[in-house]
């Protein structure tokens, strides 16, 4: 019995090394505890909040130690903030609510994301020696950051009413299933759902559990599969450069392509299918975003809830598309480097993020010409647009994952300049399963865009017994592809 006992506080003890996922076992344990506790207070709202901002608590002190006080504190100074910008009746006033939030929130994450990326760039052009500070990064601090920025932004604009009490607030900054790794949540589209004692329907239920199981299938199986070999490809020798020809390199920038979408887009289906059995309902972040023609159309299906964000909060107040064409450019570049630096402390994001609005820029200045003469509606053109926005998108998601700016650019070359289709026989032979599950993405891409609802409508009618094979079929896969530990999230890290 003790020792059952020391293993059950083992399980809800932070472990650095080992933080809480959606795709690990101890989170469902834990959750088939938390929902039938949930779906019993669900109707006595006072409680119902109370329960799960404890829940999301500790879910977060399982993901980031005691940085859940950093959380705590971020959110009341924000809560008392907001509560005094609405009863001043200055606009001075109001301003300077606005500022001492927004300085709060930047400065604390400025310091925990930033401080040695400047201080290490300072010092190199003053020539001083600089060694860096040991400053662990808390996990999902940029995600919740903005999320405070667009409410006390919200508050002040007048979109949205400030909450009456501490306990919404936090309840709608720490909210579990989108707390470490997004959705970013908007406060008018969240804040009402928490007045809401609607128990979730039937149909919300199992839609949940299907992007649920979407999500494991995405992540747990085709993204930490496909994994282990493009680690392999990406840890460049310092020495002797890659250890693998070009072909194989070029298909390892394929493959990571392929991961980063499966990982992230298959952590936003769980936390959607989390919030929806719970009864809430969080903004679609991913709309296959492979299938573009263009790089506009990208950043509309990519990192939804983020690019509106940066649309929302920086690109408009720079002056969007208001003040001439220049300016429109200069904007988009601008707000794209900002989203560049939010993804990582490293120089590699900057020029990630620069090329990307600079990317927007040339599209949106040939955009009225190319419309004009009409090359852009035939099928041969409309192939062509979306290869060369897939071959920029691939090239740059090399500087997201490669180690360091010197390991991206001999990683191009190397794909580019060695690249010899004699290696193709002998990879399809070595790497067959990993280009089944590559090809099961494009495949999932090239579906009509309702394809995948229909399915899902489909399982939410399906008997029990169905959903209790295709549950079964799914644990089995994962079971058998899985790794030795089990991988986090790729978005874990900003």
């Amino acid at each position: 019995m003790n020792d059952l006992w020391h293993n059950i506080l083992d399980q809800l003890t932070y472990h650095p090394g080992a933080p809480m996922l959606f795709s690990s076992g101890v989170f469902w344990a834990v959750f088939l505890v938390f929902i039938p506790v949930f779906a019993l207070v669900r109707d006595r709202r006072w409680q119902m909040m109370g329960f799960v901002v404890l829940f999301s608590f500790f879910f977060y002190y399982k993901s980031s130690g005691f940085f859940v006080f950093l959380l705590c504190a971020t959110s009341v100074i924000d809560w008392l903030l907001s509560r005094v910008l609405v009863r001043q009746t200055k606009k001075v006033w109001r301003k300077a609510c606005v500022w001492a939030s927004l300085l709060c929130s930047l400065s604390v994450l400025g310091y925990f994301k930033y401080a040695n990326f400047f201080m290490a760039n300072w010092s190199a052009m003053v020539g001083s020696n600089f060694a860096p500070m040991e400053i662990i990064l808390p996990v999902g601090i940029s995600f919740y950051t903005f999320q405070s920025i667009s409410y006390i932004v919200d508050v002040y604009k007048g979109r949205v009413a400030p909450t009456d009490t501490w306990l919404e607030y936090v309840f709608f900054l720490s909210f579990f299933p989108a707390l470490v790794a997004g959705p970013i949540v908007r406060a008018d589209y969240f804040l009402p759902q928490i007045k809401n004692s609607d128990h979730a329907s039937r149909k919300q239920i199992y839609f949940g559990f299907w992007l649920i199981l979407l999500g494991v299938i995405k992540k747990a199986i085709i993204a930490d599969y496909i994994a282990q070999y493009n680690d392999l490809i990406f840890a460049v020798d310092p020495v002797t450069g890659p250890a693998y020809s070009g072909f194989e390199t070029f298909m390892g920038i394929i493959g990571y392509t392929m991961q980063i979408y499966c990982d992230f887009s298959g952590y936003s289906d769980m936390a959607i299918g989390i919030a929806l059995i719970m009864g809430f309902k969080l903004a679609t972040n991913f709309n296959f975003p492979y299938k573009s023609g263009n790089l506009t159309e990208f950043w509309r299906r990519w990192h939804i809830s983020l690019s509106t964000w940066l649309r929302d909060y920086i690109y408009i107040p720079l002056g969007g598309n208001r003040k001439g064409k220049a300016r429109t450019y200069v904007n988009n570049f601008t707000t794209m480097v900002i989203g560049g630096l939010w993804h990582g402390a490293a120089w590699k994001f900057v020029f990630w993020g620069a090329m990307h609005g600079g990317g927007l820029a040339v599209h949106k200045a040939t955009k009225p010409w190319l419309d004009r003469y009409a090359w852009t509606s035939s099928l041969p053109a409309k192939i062509f647009f979306w290869a060369l926005t897939m071959v920029f998108v691939m090239a740059l998601w090399v500087f997201f994952r490669a180690d360091s700016w010197s390991d991206s650019w001999v990683l191009l070359r190397h794909a580019v300049t060695d690249f010899n289709w004699d290696y193709a026989r002998p990879f399809i032979a070595a790497r067959w399963l990993w280009l089944v599950l590559i090809l099961v993405i494009i495949v999932a891409h090239a579906m009509p865009d309702n394809f995948w609802n229909s399915v899902g409508d489909r399982f939410v009618a399906s008997p029990w017994i169905v959903k209790l094979i295709v549950f079964i079929v799914i644990i089995q896969l994962v079971l058998e592809l899985q790794g030795e530990d089990v991988s986090p999230f790729i978005y874990f890290q900003f």
